[in-house]
């Protein structure tokens, strides 16, 4: 292999597209490249659904065509411990949490940068759409120059070490434009579909998915301020505020014709509450609590500045201030209402295209209902 320009760079290869661009653009800028494939799951991994062994197989063959040196590590047990007991236990306490959010702290950033590092590393890069800069004395986080893809989002809870230990190659380019590259140069997973799912399981039915960890609770499904029972659900765990699809309900006398969405859970007394139309103000909140913050400047953000903010990964920024901020949790207070705030949820907090941090919203919400 000839001598590196640029120093050694890990480039986490998940079988995928991006990472496999990621991955040639650096080898081509002169970065001596190790591709490292994570294997973080092991329960059901099966053919049924996208399992690792292809992932494997396709990184495999991406670092092949691109002559770069690759190995597999397997991080099931750091996953297991530190994102998936996490991931269940939010869900039993009636929350719904991002489990990438917390894979990307704890396993791609964390256990992944480790490993790198210990293998002579200068850097590690992924094919996340995102970019950092370092500026003023500090490392950045900012938006992807493809706002469609933008996943800065997930990448909020990342802290100064990190960052300055990484690339983004990818975080400048549109997505039509990776796979361009990709195609012209004969990587064999050019026109591969992106992955949706959780992170590292992948796509299966969900609930089903979730009810092999959490047993199934059937209780009351109730009009929302009544104590009017219109349906039953199978257990609170498996419902999230703003949820449409599965309720089951319709039918129902003297009540218009339009859509019923999930606007409580009473865990106390395992009751979903629900009220019609996308539009009820129930559904809506302008003011929120998040805790265990997350900041990746030095600096935590100012009070009283509007900042925007997303409380969801699909989502328009929103513009918004912090009325309190504290050590432990803040206050986000939104120029307009918004829709469908979930407890467990990030809500991430922006100032222009950079990232600032956030924190993880509770259930200390004041809907305008």
């Amino acid at each position: 292999m000839s001598k590196s320009t640029q120093g050694k760079v890990v480039v986490g290869l998940s079988g995928g597209v991006d990472s496999a661009v990621a991955a040639l653009l650096l080898k081509q800028q002169g970065y001596d490249v190790i591709g490292l494939f994570m294997k973080n799951w092991e329960g059901d991994d099966t053919d049924e659904y996208c399992s690792s062994r292809q992932d494997l197989v396709d990184a495999a063959a991406v670092a092949d065509v691109i002559g770069i040196e690759f190995e597999a590590v397997n991080f099931a047990a750091e996953y297991q411990d530190r994102v998936f007991a996490e991931f269940l236990r939010e869900y039993q306490a009636g929350r719904t949490p991002n489990p990438d959010v917390l894979c990307n702290s704890e396993i791609k950033f964390k256990s992944f940068l480790d490993h790198a590092l210990a293998l002579g590393a200068d850097k590690i890069a992924t094919g996340h759409y995102a970019q950092v800069r370092q500026f003023l004395g500090e490392w950045q986080l900012l938006k992807a120059e493809d706002g469609t893809k933008d996943q800065s989002y997930f990448l909020h809870r990342l802290n100064q070490t990190q960052l300055s230990k990484t690339l983004f190659p990818l975080g400048k380019l549109y997505k039509r434009d990776v796979r361009k590259i990709a195609e012209e140069a004969g990587l064999p997973n050019h026109a591969r579909k992106d992955s949706t799912g959780i992170c590292f399981i992948g796509e299966r039915p969900f609930r089903e998915f979730l009810g092999r960890y959490i047993p199934k609770q059937p209780g009351e499904i109730r009009v929302l301020g009544t104590d009017q029972v219109i349906g039953t659900h199978d257990g609170l765990t498996y419902y999230t505020i703003g949820q449409r699809e599965g309720l089951k309900i319709g039918g129902i006398k003297n009540t218009p014709d339009a859509p019923w969405f999930v606007a409580k859970k009473d865990m106390a007394s395992n009751i979903l509450y629900a009220v019609q139309g996308h539009d009820h103000p129930a559904l809506s909140s302008q003011h929120l609590v998040a805790k265990d913050l997350s900041w990746i400047s030095t600096q935590p953000p100012h009070t009283h500045w509007v900042y925007a903010a997303k409380t969801r990964y699909r989502q328009a920024d929103a513009a918004c201030q912090i009325e309190r901020l504290a050590a432990t949790d803040c206050e986000v207070i939104f120029a307009a209402p918004q829709w469908a705030v979930t407890p467990g949820q990030s809500v991430v907090i922006y100032e222009s295209c950079v990232c600032l941090g956030g924190g993880i919203i509770t259930t200390d919400l004041t809907p305008d209902a």
